[in-house]
């Protein structure tokens, strides 16, 4: 099942982004005619981009064959795209260009955690901390890390996959307490990272199994939006502490390409620090 083709993927892309801006939106006159779609035409993207019609047309039909940076900047402007969107549109091109010389999906080697980048987590010992690859396989952790998401390690598979977890798992509604806007931005990572990485195997294959066992990943891929899991607040039921509040950070590894740690530390003194000092404390007993 070949679930992320290059010509595909752009023409919807490029759809569903024109249909979430409004003429008003891009500073454009309405007329009186009754408009037949939901945000721009494509002879408005084209005005807007300062392209012909019939180029930006055929960009839209999934050709980005031979584009250059400057048209594409000029796209991304029109379709007022986020910074995660435009390096979005930006892979699409690569791939599409790449495509031409019909490079084979193809397997990638498996990833590992270097022993430093295991040492650095392990001395993050007040901190929850764990590696990732851009599928989202939870590749290693410190011990506050497999403490904070033993409900996601309970799966005996390595590594284990947060996608999987989210959308598969029923206990994942319960542990994330906002169930929804993480299954949106793990979706929208899987996208993004589709994007960079569109002859990965392994992605294809996921991205597959996700669509054929969950309805609710099959209705947000098909939204075609992209995401980046960089920082903010991250709210889980925690089946030992209760609730936590949990500020995250995503430091990608300059000398490891894809892969990230996710951090998450409380704020000194809140409900939530207390929180999960309980379970360092419960972590240090079981390791005794």
């Amino acid at each position: 099942m070949d679930v992320v083709d290059n010509r595909s993927e752009v023409r919807e892309f490029l759809a569903t982004r024109r249909a979430k801006i409004t003429p008003q939106q891009a500073g454009l006159p309405l007329y009186g005619t009754k408009r037949r779609v939901p945000g721009l035409r494509r002879e408005e993207v084209a005005l807007l981009a300062g392209v012909s019609t019939d180029y930006y047309t055929r960009l839209e039909k999934g050709n980005l064959t031979g584009v250059s940076d400057s048209v594409l900047d000029a796209i991304a402007r029109a379709l007022q795209l986020d910074e995660v969107e435009r390096a979005h549109l930006f892979d699409l091109a690569r791939a599409a260009n790449t495509s031409a010389a019909r490079v084979p999906r193809r397997r990638m080697p498996p990833q590992q955690v270097r022993p430093s980048v295991q040492r650095i987590l392990d001395t993050m010992t007040e901190t929850a901390a764990f590696v990732r690859n851009g599928r989202l396989d939870i590749l290693s952790a410190n011990q506050l890390g497999y403490t904070l998401y033993s409900p996601v390690f309970a799966d005996p598979a390595r590594p284990v996959n947060l996608a999987r977890f989210i959308f598969l798992d029923s206990r994942a509604p319960e542990f994330y307490a906002d169930w929804d806007g993480i299954a949106n931005a793990a979706v929208g990572s899987l996208r993004a990272e589709a994007g960079r990485n569109p002859y990965d195997r392994a992605m294809s294959d996921l991205v597959g199994e996700l669509s054929m066992r969950s309805e609710e990943f099959r209705v947000r891929w098909a939204a075609h939006n992209v995401r980046s899991y960089r920082s903010g607040i991250q709210a889980f039921h925690h089946p030992l502490v209760g609730d936590l509040a949990l500020s995250y950070d995503a430091l990608e590894l300059a000398a490891d390409p894809g892969l990230t740690i996710i951090a998450y530390t409380a704020e000194a003194g809140s409900p939530t620090q207390d929180a999960l000092c309980l379970l360092l404390m419960d972590e240090e007993r079981n390791s005794k």
